[in-house]
């Protein structure tokens, strides 16, 4: 179903929660390090985030408005704060919904399901790829790493999507012009070396080196954690 990650720092409540979820077929990210959410918000590509507003460090607020800034993956508040001034002010800051503590279990998981579809079932696609801390939000083909930002072309985009949604494999020189160009006509391959080789700067400018790899005779691929 759908990875959610839950911010919660009552170890009792996002137990149930994570249970709650998980009968119901979704994964579920419990956060841990409140210090740096973004960090494990980037590293898990959650479809949905379950935000409480009274956290260690910094508030929900807070990192809600760190989230929007790079993602549009739904945020639904949980919180005993629940007067009209707490759920105006996180609506405000980018919550989609709203749920009161102490919280009922049904009532959470109707409130849940109706984003999701709301979110996914007429958007049709996740909205971010993740690969070790670096997120492609797929709505403004921008790439994000450790807070800085790429602007990417149209082609940048479509290669760095193909090779992330293919992410261990092996993706062909053939299969990525035909993703680029989309056409029967003849293309010079080396106009798409020139892209990948483009790219690879970009990368390599926000501290992702060596993140696309090549393979010889064959094309180009992103290997994942624990390939050489």
């Amino acid at each position: 179903m759908y990875q959610i990650m839950i911010v919660e720092d009552d170890a009792t409540m996002a137990e149930m929660m994570k249970r709650q979820l998980e009968a119901w077929g979704h994964q579920v990210h419990v956060a841990e390090q409140f210090q740096d959410i973004l960090g494990e918000f980037t590293a898990c590509a959650p479809h949905m985030v379950l935000m409480d507003i009274m956290l260690p460090f910094f508030n929900g607020y807070h990192w809600c408005s760190a989230i929007r800034a790079i993602s549009n993956v739904p945020v639904i508040f949980i919180s005993s704060a629940s007067d009209n001034m707490n759920i105006v002010m996180a609506m405000n800051m980018g919550g989609d919904d709203f749920i009161p503590k102490p919280v009922d279990p049904d009532v959470m998981m109707a409130k849940i399901q109706a984003v999701l579809r709301r979110t996914y079932d007429m958007a049709g696609r996740i909205p971010v790829l993740e690969h070790q801390g670096a997120v492609l939000n797929l709505s403004d083909t921008t790439l994000t790493y450790q807070g800085k930002h790429l602007e990417l072309t149209r082609n940048e985009f479509r290669i760095l999507q193909t090779l992330l949604e293919n992410k261990g494999k092996v993706v062909s020189r053939e299969a990525l012009m035909t993703k680029l160009w989309q056409m029967d006509c003849y293309v010079e391959e080396n106009t798409l070396t020139v892209n990948v080789t483009r790219l690879r700067k970009k990368l390599e400018s926000i501290g992702l080196h060596q993140w696309i790899r090549t393979k010889v005779g064959s094309g180009y691929w992103i290997p994942t954690e624990g390939q050489a």
